[in-house]
């Protein structure tokens, strides 16, 4: 049996064999869990990442109006294409964006980017 800890890529494929076999006995349920709740970090993760980079490029843009380019413009449009891909996708993940928390945490990452292109702390 291959161990989590030393090749999770050759655990997964096992694991995915098990299945696959009807072996539910072999399966390594805490860490299939763990995998399992993951999926769901690394898409919220995407969501606020994106969210992030465009709140910055939106400060950037009405702070910054000598300085807008069509770089800006491409990400600005990127972002919302990618953030509408990933409800899309996700449709749950529209849940997060009703919670005031979870704006705060995206807050909390657009402004530094903001402030560290701009070098405005007006934010």
């Amino acid at each position: 049996m291959q161990c989590y800890e030393n090749d999770v890529i050759a655990w997964a494929n096992e694991q995915a064999a098990f299945i696959r076999a009807g072996q539910f006995n072999m399966l390594d349920l805490e860490h299939l869990a763990d995998e399992i709740e993951d999926v769901g970090k690394s898409e919220r993760r995407e969501l606020r990442s994106r969210m992030a980079v465009l709140l910055a490029h939106l400060l950037k843009w009405q702070y910054q109006e000598g300085f807008r380019s069509k770089s800006w413009q491409r990400t600005i449009k990127e972002q919302r294409r990618g953030i509408s891909g990933c409800l899309k996708e996700t449709p749950s993940l529209k849940n997060d964006l009703t919670q005031p928390d979870w704006w705060e945490w995206v807050w909390s990452d657009a402004v530094p980017l903001a402030v560290k292109e701009t070098g405005l702390d007006c934010f």
